[in-house]
């Protein structure tokens, strides 16, 4: 019994240190809400700010920054020299996103729109987020086209592919 225990955290731990991997490595967007805490000052303290769709958030003391483009740590980075020296003398900040932009389905699958994305999906997780394939659905070829990407060109994807937050997914149908 102590071994199927040891087993669940061993894989818990394991997949909380992707998750935290990704944060990371995450870039921020518009869409995007973060949660912004300076320690011991609770009107610089924010639980749910939202990214704007100019990629900027506002911010007491210093104004509109732009945010999009940057990790979560880098906003932190940002936080922390903006509050330095003018404001707090050792400003100690964090940044942890709290909800991340969604996703689009499309095409051959019962309730096409958009998904909440949540670290770790894979195209056949989002799939099934989205009520699984119709019955005209091709479930070998799927299209994406990625948010990051300023031509927004198709590419073919697998069901392992790990979708990202504002990836468009396209399922076709099949001839047969």
């Amino acid at each position: 019994m102590w071994r199927i225990g040891l087993i669940f955290l061993l894989l818990l731990g394991s997949a909380l240190q992707v998750t935290a991997q990704e944060e990371q490595e995450y870039t921020l967007n518009a869409g995007d809400a973060v949660r912004i805490h300076v320690y011991g000052e609770p009107d610089l303290t924010f639980d749910d700010m939202l990214i704007g769709q100019n990629g900027r958030i506002s911010y007491p003391f210093l104004g509109e920054l732009r945010v999009a483009g940057g990790t979560a740590a880098e906003l932190q980075n940002k936080l922390v020299e903006g509050l330095r020296p003018d404001y707090l003398i050792n400003p100690r900040v964090s940044v942890s996103i709290v909800k991340y932009r969604p996703f689009f389905v499309n095409g051959e699958v019962k309730r096409p729109g958009g998904v909440d994305f949540q670290p770790g999906l894979t195209l056949r997780k989002a799939i099934s987020l989205a009520g699984g394939f119709t019955e005209r659905a091709n479930k070998k070829e799927f299209l994406v086209i990625s948010d990051d990407d300023p031509q927004e060109k198709e590419r073919k994807a697998g069901l392992d592919y790990r979708v990202r937050p504002g990836d468009i997914i396209t399922v076709r149908d099949t001839f047969f």
